[in-house]
């Protein structure tokens, strides 16, 4: 039967399954730990026994067995090592597609997650389950058994370690209770620091061409005086945590060699069971020490964990969707109502409307209108919309998304390229078919641009990028969405940056798809991209105020635009 704990979350299941790899961990550590008795045993034969007797024989045969318990607790220390890498590595593989996917939904949905540390936090996991912190938790069970030991070389000797041990964990359990809350303020404030300035870099051009680095720069100030003032609390209360214990602790042991020397001239104890009950308790209480000294990491790696736990708890993995035909590209939108908080209306309300396969779409309205916000339920990237948005019959959320994006072609209004060569971004970064490349380039207008880059597609977007125009961007843009001939072709004003000739790329491809039967949607304020479309729909206030074909729709429209000038006229 699972424990309760280790059935509360993704994560603490998948810490579970690593039970047999802990536990063999615990068995090198039995080990180790037993033979750190050998020092122990060898004082002991050495003062009893080799210093009476006189026989060099003795001493060769007692350290020869002190050297071979020694290889074998090496080796014991090292496979357990070896074993916490591995889970650290394990684990890290096991989590990484769900962190990945857990974060990529966190941050299309707008969550208040805090994206950017998601990684970090399984990178800290990770590197506690491999630093000395863990090795200290499983050592730090068998102080007991050294004290038991020193009980049977002075009862005085061992009542005085219980006492020592005692103290020792009253500090842990103090510098717990005094510097989790502190280094975890620390740790935010120094991240809410970082998060800043990079949130700046991204729109470094503006902010440098209007001189607002200044101001900028005095925010960042406060926030970073902020990070250092809390992590200079936290360093030195843990300093101060840090030398009381090690003060404790050199004090503590000096105690015990001094009670033992007492024992001694008393003749109660000899000079061997002194200096080995001395070691016994230096060995029993430096795990407790080391907890001590690395209760930093583990401050950061419980806290990362609570993070990490409820982020996958929030985003669990996502399951698999049924299996479904190549879609033909109708577009049936049912009651579909956006809602976003702290807006009264509405973004979309209550839209009805069906857009036939092979058809173009021409999407006309004043800004504010919810036109983007409509291209996004229909690709299904808003996060939770009210209604049904059905791509031949079936919600677009009942397909996995690796199945439907090949037939899904999308342009948003913000062109973002990514990392990579031009080829692998036209490619959507899947196995690139250079033909399907060229097409697309040739189809966009930006196949000659790309022969007169020196590498030509294999250029590099961090290297062309400051090469590219807006309009060049987004007919780079454009010929990814149609790469590969997608049934759905989504374009959210993909003339915005576009000047003549660019434009007369984009009727050409909206054309070329339409012919392949190809089912598209333009959303545009330009009336000079209404030629294309056999549909025109009008939104205002995140309604559809009128759909139908394009001259029917027009000539609706030229009363209302002649009755809006003869207003504005008077």
């Amino acid at each position: 039967m699972t424990p309760d704990f280790f059935n509360r979350s993704i994560l603490s299941r998948q810490l579970w399954t690593f039970r047999r790899l802990f536990l063999w961990v615990g068995i090198f550590s039995l080990i180790a730990n037993v033979l750190m008795l050998a020092p122990t045993l060898y004082m002991l034969q050495v003062y009893g026994r080799v210093m009476k007797s006189g026989s060099e024989l003795t001493l060769f045969m007692v350290t020869l067995f002190l050297i071979l318990f020694y290889v074998v607790m090496a080796f014991a220390e090292w496979l357990r090592s070896r074993l916490l890498v591995r889970a650290g590595v394990q684990l890290d593989e096991a989590l990484n597609s769900l962190v990945f996917n857990a974060s990529f939904e966190a941050f299309l949905t707008r969550s208040t997650h805090k994206i950017s540390e998601a990684f970090q936090d399984l990178a800290n996991i990770r590197q506690f389950l491999t630093a000395n912190g863990i090795i200290a938790f499983f050592d730090t069970p068998w102080t007991p058994i050294y004290i038991a030991v020193i009980f049977l070389l002075s009862p005085i000797l061992g009542s005085l370690s219980i006492i020592f041990a005692i103290i020792q964990l009253l500090v842990t359990l103090q510098s717990h209770l005094l510097t989790r809350r502190e280094i975890e303020l620390a740790s935010e404030a120094g991240n809410e620091s970082y998060r800043y300035v990079q949130s700046k870099l991204r729109n470094i051009e503006p902010i440098h061409a209007m001189g607002m680095s200044g101001n900028l720069m005095k925010r960042w100030f406060v926030l970073n005086e902020a990070s250092l003032e809390k992590a200079e609390s936290s360093h030195d209360r843990q300093h101060r945590q840090q030398a009381w214990a090690k003060f404790l602790r050199y004090t503590m042991q000096s105690l015990t060699l001094g009670a033992g020397a007492l024992l001694v001239v008393d003749g109660r104890m000899s000079a061997g069971s002194m200096i080995a009950a001395n070691v016994l308790m230096s060995r029993a209480l430096q795990p407790l020490d080391l907890v001590v000294a690395t209760w930093k990491p583990f401050v950061h790696s419980l806290t990362a964990f609570t993070r990490l736990e409820k982020l996958l708890e929030e985003f669990p993995e996502q399951q698999q969707g049924g299996v479904h035909q190549d879609p033909f590209g109708e577009i049936r939108i049912e009651s579909l109502t956006v809602r976003v908080e702290g807006r009264k209306t509405p973004i979309l309300d209550n839209i009805q409307v069906m857009f036939p396969a092979g058809k173009v779409v021409v999407v006309l309205g004043p800004s504010g209108s919810g036109k983007s916000t409509l291209a996004r339920c229909i690709v299904g990237v808003w996060p939770h919309p009210e209604g049904a948005v059905l791509i031949d019959g079936d919600p677009v959320e009942s397909w996995e998304r690796a199945e439907l994006g090949p037939h899904l072609g999308y342009l948003p209004q913000d062109i973002e390229l990514f990392d990579g060569s031009i080829a692998e971004n036209i490619a959507r970064f899947a196995e690139i078919d250079s033909l399907k490349v060229i097409e697309a380039a040739r189809r966009t207008g930006i196949h000659e641009m790309i022969l007169s880059f020196p590498r030509g597609y294999d250029t590099q977007i961090g290297e062309a990028g400051g090469m590219l125009s807006g309009g060049q961007r987004q007919r780079l843009g454009l010929a990814r969405a149609i790469y590969g001939n997608p049934a759905i072709l989504v374009l959210d004003e993909p003339n915005a940056n576009l000047d003549e000739a660019g434009e007369r790329s984009l009727l050409q491809a909206v054309g070329d798809m339409k012919a392949a039967g190809k089912t598209v949607i333009l959303i545009t304020h330009r009336p000079s991209i209404l030629g294309a479309a056999d549909l025109v729909a009008v939104m205002k206030a995140g309604r559809i105020e009128r759909c139908g074909p394009r001259e029917e729709v027009i000539a609706a429209m030229r009363p209302a635009a002649a009755s809006t000038s003869a207003v504005q006229a008077s």
